[in-house]
């Protein structure tokens, strides 16, 4: 995305990337793919923008978080194919750990919980099965694609990044030895912790600027949102969805499943969010289009959704990879329930866009029992969020506005936002202008209504749970 001076977007690029299913719950990318998507989607944004890579201020960059890539330090090769966030593989040595009672401590240290969506047991395993990975460096793809730009100058993350590993102390902003013994890792493969905003590396590849803002993909969406003020909230409906609540300095402990996580680290300083993780939802969608056939492109879920007035009892819940916030069971699978004869395409769409609902309450409701107050209202975005029909059911299972932006990307404008701050083009007072409301949904849907439709919901999540146990396998 290639945004002004003024905050608006003047031009967009965007480039699929392949996504390999090579065992049951595996789920990796190639990431030279991932490079050359990169540049290809930034030559769109500035071809786009009538722009040429001479006018490029700064670079802001975000990214999927958790993924773990592995490359030659001197060749900038990688060495494994990248493992995907939504990889399950490790869940098994999650378990181990878990039962051996380590998950208090590393939630104390780390905010996070035992789970084989981040990334230290990713590394834990690449270091056991991967040729040359002891030599490697290695990083989520923010770090994999400032070495790329950087040619290999910068190992370098930021701190939202880091604080996704599993291998931070988010109290002290720094890694963590003792998290690197008990995952069997080395800190010698991680790259430096820097700020979110601010000198971060050099790009030499193509444009020659610097690279002043990096984000984690959910804390750039934070960021983008403008929910700088504590109690803030968004939820970004991407592949996953990820609902964020921004608690300043303020470092707040679940009881409920929830992460604690850095949103950002500005001037040395951390700022922290409560998150919720939602593993599948627009997936879900994906999965209707190349798996079933059941629609032809993703745009045609919210018509068909809005075609018929409610589901006809059908629910489906999408533990394509298990269950993440507030559930957290990597052995659940997908689960469709309710089909009756009369059950049509329609019906199925529309349960796979209602569960994005569903699931955003029980992240919401555990939330407000965690952080003691109730939210005044949730900005959303993402793909998704196009769909008036989805915004207005959130609306009504939790009955506060839901209030979308005009530009549902802002994760990329959360990015370019951070970008702009670190290089100097923008002040703190220059953002509050910049979010643009397009819609907000009141809701209208009874509160019995609302409840009722939840309680059908999480009988379906219940049938869902720990069905891939391994003595099942």
């Amino acid at each position: 995305m290639a945004v002004g001076l003024d905050g608006g977007v003047r031009g967009k690029g965007y480039t699929e990337i392949t996504q390999h299913y090579p065992r049951p719950g595996w789920v990796e990318h190639d990431p030279n793919e991932i490079w050359s998507a990169v540049q290809a989607s930034a030559h769109q944004a500035l071809e786009g923008a009538g722009a040429r890579p001479a006018d490029v201020a700064a670079i802001g960059i975000t990214n999927q978080r958790e993924t773990l890539v592995l490359w030659d330090r001197e060749t900038l090769e990688p060495i494994t194919p990248a493992i995907v966030w939504q990889d399950r593989r490790t869940a098994g040595e999650c378990t181990r750990l878990r039962e051996a009672g380590h998950e208090e401590r590393v939630r104390e240290i780390t905010g996070l919980v035992l789970d084989p969506y981040f990334t230290a047991t990713k590394l834990g395993w690449a270091l056991k099965h991967v040729d040359g990975a002891r030599d490697a460096a290695a990083g989520t793809v923010d770090s994999w694609l400032i070495a790329k730009l950087s040619g290999g100058r910068d190992h370098v993350t930021d701190a939202s990044n880091a604080s996704r590993t599993l291998l931070f102390d988010i109290g002290r902003g720094v890694w963590s030895e003792e998290m690197a013994e008990l995952f069997g890792v080395s800190l010698d493969n991680l790259p430096r912790v820097v700020d979110s905003s601010g000198p971060v590396a050099a790009s030499s590849a193509g444009i020659e600027a610097p690279i002043t803002g990096v984000a984690g993909d959910q804390q750039a969406a934070l960021f983008g949102q403008a929910c700088t003020a504590e109690g803030m909230a968004k939820n970004t409906y991407g592949t996953g969805s990820f609902v964020l609540v921004q608690t300043g300095s303020r470092r707040v402990s679940s009881s409920s499943g929830m992460l604690t996580t850095v949103a950002w680290r500005r001037s040395e300083k951390l700022s922290y969010a409560l998150e919720g993780a939602i593993f599948v939802t627009g997936a879900a969608l994906q999965w209707l289009r190349d798996g079933l056939g059941i629609i032809g492109a993703a745009s045609e879920a919210g018509p068909l959704a809005a075609s018929v007035p409610d589901t006809g009892g059908v629910f489906l819940v999408p533990a394509f990879v298990g269950l993440g916030a507030p559930h957290w069971d990597p052995y659940a699978r997908g689960t469709i329930v309710g089909l009756t004869r009369g059950t049509g395409r329609a019906h199925i769409v529309r349960a796979a866009v209602e569960a994005m609902a569903f699931q955003t309450r029980d992240v919401v409701e555990a939330m407000e029992r965690d952080t003691g107050y109730r939210l005044k209202e949730l900005r959303v975005d993402g793909g998704a969020a196009v769909m008036d029909v989805l915004c207005q059911l959130q609306a009504d299972l939790l009955g506060i506005p839901v209030r979308r932006p005009r530009q549902t990307e802002t994760t990329s404008l959360g990015a370019a936002f951070l970008a702009g701050l670190g290089a100097g083009l923008w002040t703190d007072a220059d953002l509050g202008g910049l979010w643009k409301l397009d819609r907000e949904f009141e809701p209208v849907m009874s509160r019995d209504q609302a409840d009722s439709m939840q309680r059908g919901w999480r009988r379906a999540l219940e049938r869902s749970r720990a069905w891939a146990l391994p003595d099942n396998q």
